[in-house]
């Protein structure tokens, strides 16, 4: 039962590893609403890298953010806290392909291996909150200049890059899940080392037993 945990553990942790690359080069993080805006004819689309611009006879035009001081401290923020999640993944990844109780590697160190796994466990909790605390702050400000009446800008709503970024939060976050209470499953391989055996114990008993007779005669014998 606890590789069969595992193996499912490591499947979800890879798949929501794979879908921070996907949720990264998808370009509709967020995309202009056409409520309150008075250009209609053009759809304008950004992500944390680049913003694009398309027309309705299907033109678009894509240009990378010029500078990154120049950026609002939230994508800056939401930058580093991507590479951080795909760093944790990585590290997850490894530690879980060591610590599986189906892995060749350390040996039958079943405790060893379970600690290992463990670990691989928190580094996917720490990928999928720091995955999660990216969209969500994103999408925060994508609503709040939304609802903000005051506000002058280009009005945007939530794009699918978020929604696959929730994704793959949450697949991160229940292969960690997995791997820690899998942890705490004992292991049905783990060998259990006997200090005696019954066999020679018996020996040794009859041995004793059959001992005391003969020296109980020598001493009657001695004093006739």
């Amino acid at each position: 039962m606890k590789a069969i945990i595992e193996v499912i553990a490591l499947f979800l942790g890879f798949v929501g590893w794979i879908l921070i690359f996907v949720s990264l080069e998808n370009q509709y993080w967020k995309e202009s609403s056409d409520d309150g805006n008075v250009i209609l004819t053009s759809t304008i689309y950004e992500n944390l890298w680049m913003s694009c611009a398309s027309d309705s006879t299907g033109t678009f035009d894509c240009r990378y953010f010029p500078s990154l001081f120049a950026l609002p401290g939230y994508i800056q923020a939401s930058r580093a806290l991507m590479i951080i999640s795909i760093v944790f993944g990585s590290f997850g990844l490894m530690a879980t392909l060591v610590g599986m109780q189906c892995s060749k590697i350390c040996g039958e160190n079943y405790s060893l291996k379970g600690k290992i796994a463990a670990v691989g466990g928190v580094f996917f909790l720490l990928q999928g909150i720091c995955t999660m605390i990216t969209v969500s702050w994103y999408a925060a400000n994508i609503t709040r200049e939304f609802f903000d009446q005051i506000y002058a800008g280009i009005k945007y709503e939530i794009g699918q890059g978020l929604y696959i970024g929730w994704s793959s939060a949450v697949l991160a976050i229940c292969g960690g899940l997995c791997l820690l209470c899998a942890s705490r499953f004992k292991s049905p391989n783990k060998k259990i080392s006997y200090s005696h055996q019954p066999n020679s114990r018996g020996h040794e008993l009859s041995t004793v037993a059959t001992s005391h007779p003969a020296s109980s005669k020598y001493e009657k014998n001695a004093y006739v």
